[in-house]
């Protein structure tokens, strides 16, 4: 299996090379702009075309929300004239008012702010326009290197001593992108069997929680680390931030459908969060000895 994958430095896209790395099933030529030229799609063959998510959308500005919608749909034009499929996965963010329950793929999100009203009209385009697509939902995406990776940033800000100030009143999934990897190259290597399962599906990880447990975690985490290896360091602290004053927003993914069809199982964010966070220990410690 082939895919093409655009925006090379995205956390996603630098998952997706690591494991392809590990198989010998699937290849990836990688571009380095979300946008891809006819030139790199007749030269590639794909079995797919990849486009990572725009993080945050809610938070960017409009020019940036823009600027991505009009690289996909772009995209979508040359997936339709060269009878390519596109898998194009966004933000759970899109979910702007959340839900009382977990959110089905069946629920199109119908978001006030017109930034993300032009995702939705793209996502509508891909529908209405490209059969074969996948439009993977994804919560919020933790790694340890790349374009919008969260941990990063969050472990630099802990160490410098500085405050993280997080939500405490919004309910979300972390989502692992060495998960998600893993399970967008499963879900096509079906396809390529003959599953013939598109359209759209969530991924994330288990166990919802808010952006300030998740920085209580790995606040814990990296505690526990400095003691066992007697270092001095005093971590920047936590500041809950309440953006809803009447009940928490809850922006849970159902990823049932995803379970059904392909038999891919959502991997619970503490276990990847643990998992990465030995892997920057160790390289941490390395870099500390040299």
């Amino acid at each position: 299996m082939k895919l093409l994958l655009a925006d090379a430095g995205h956390c996603l896209s630098l998952a997706l090379a690591r494991e392809a790395n590990r198989r010998r099933d699937t290849q990836l030529t990688i571009v380095e702009e979300t946008q891809v030229s006819a030139e790199a799609l007749a030269e590639a063959r794909p079995d797919a075309l990849v486009v990572p998510p725009l993080s945050a959308p809610s938070r960017l500005a409009p020019a940036e929300v823009m600027a991505h919608v009009e690289a996909v749909d772009a995209n979508l034009a040359l997936c339709r004239e060269y009878d390519v499929p596109l898998i194009w996965c966004v933000s759970d963010e899109l979910y702007e008012d959340g839900g009382d329950g977990p959110l089905d793929e069946h629920v199109i999100p119908a978001p006030r702010d017109d930034s993300l009203k032009r995702l939705i009209a793209t996502g509508d385009r891909v529908r209405e326009c490209l059969p074969r697509h996948l439009i993977v939902r994804l919560g919020p995406l933790f790694a340890l290197g790349g374009a919008h990776a969260w941990l990063p940033e969050l472990l630099d800000t802990l160490l410098a001593g500085d405050e993280v100030r997080a939500a405490e009143d919004i309910i979300l999934c972390p989502t692992s992108v060495d998960a998600v990897a893993m399970a967008l190259i499963g879900m096509m290597q079906q396809q390529g069997c003959g599953a013939d399962a598109w359209g759209a599906y969530h991924l994330a990880g288990t166990e919802p929680i808010s952006p300030y447990t998740f920085a209580s975690v790995v606040r814990t985490y990296l505690t526990t680390h400095l003691e066992r290896q007697e270092r001095d360091a005093t971590l920047g602290t936590l500041h809950a931030l309440h953006h809803h004053h009447d009940r928490p927003l809850r922006r849970v993914l159902n990823c049932r459908r995803v379970l059904d069809v392909f038999g891919i199982h959502q991997k619970p964010w503490r276990l990847e969060l643990s998992r990465m966070l030995d892997d920057w220990c160790l390289l941490h410690d390395k870099e500390s000895a040299t």
